[in-house]
C-alpha cells in the first residue's frame, strides 16, 4: 500500500501542535505507519520539520488568497483573513515556535512573501485611516501571528470555546486592550 506524503503531514501537523516534543516514533504511529517508513519519506526530524514548514506555507497562502485582501475594507479583508487561517493555526503555531527553520543563513523565503502580504494589509488599512497608524505594518503582522498561535493554543487547551477563535483575534487586534468607555 503507497504511503501518501500529505496524509503523513497532516497526521504529524495535527500530533505535532497538540504536542511539539513528540518523538518520530510517536509521529509515525499517529500517522498509522512504521518508523522505517516515515524515515523513508523523510530522513530525521529535521526533514519532517522543513517538509511541514512547505505544508504549512502553501496553507497560509492558500488562506491568504481565500482571504482576498485586496477586496473591501481592510477591516473586512482582516475578518475573512482571521477566519481562512483558523483551520491551520494550530501548524503555524507550532511552526513559529521552531528556532531551526530561523536560525542560519537560510531561512525559507516563503515566510517573506507571507510578511509582505500581511503587512500589505495593515498598510493598506493604516493609508485609508481604518488603523491606527502609531504601530508599524511589521509589528500587526506580528501580532496577527501571536494572537492566531495564542487563539490556537487556548481553543486546543479548552481554556477558550473554538467559536471565539475568530472574534478574541480581530477585536484584540482592532480594538487593543483599552477599556471602552460609553458616552
Amino acid at each position: 500500500m503507497a504511503v501518501d506524503r500529505e496524509d503523513v503531514l497532516c497526521s504529524a501537523a495535527a500530533l505535532l501542535t497538540r504536542k511539539a516534543t513528540a518523538t518520530l516514533d510517536e509521529v509515525a504511529k499517529a500517522a498509522g505507519i512504521s518508523r522505517a517508513t516515515l524515515h523513508r519519506h523523510f530522513a530525521g526530524r529535521d526533514a519532517l520539520i522543513r517538509a511541514l514548514e512547505d505544508f504549512g506555507l502553501r496553507a497560509c497562502e492558500a488562506a491568504l488568497d481565500e482571504a482576498r485582501l485586496d477586496e473591501g475594507t481592510a477591516e473586512s479583508a482582516l475578518r475573512r483573513l482571521v477566519a481562512a487561517a483558523e483551520p491551520s493555526a494550530g501548524l503555524i503555531a507550532f511552526l513559529i515556535t521552531e528556532n531551526q527553520l530561523f536560525e542560519g543563513e537560510v531561512v525559507n523565503e516563503g515566510w517573506g512573501r507571507l510578511d509582505h502580504r500581511i503587512e500589505g494589509l495593515f498598510r493598506r488599512g493604516q493609508e485609508n485611516g481604518e488603523f491606527r497608524i502609531d504601530l508599524g505594518a511589521a509589528w500587526l503582522s506580528e501580532a496577527f501571528y501571536g494572537l492566531l498561535s495564542s487563539a490556537s493554543w487556548a481553543v486546543a487547551s479548552g481554556r477558550t470555546a473554538r467559536k471565539d477563535f475568530q472574534p478574541m483575534i480581530v477585536e484584540l487586534l482592532l480594538g487593543g486592550v483599552r477599556r471602552r468607555l460609553t458616552p
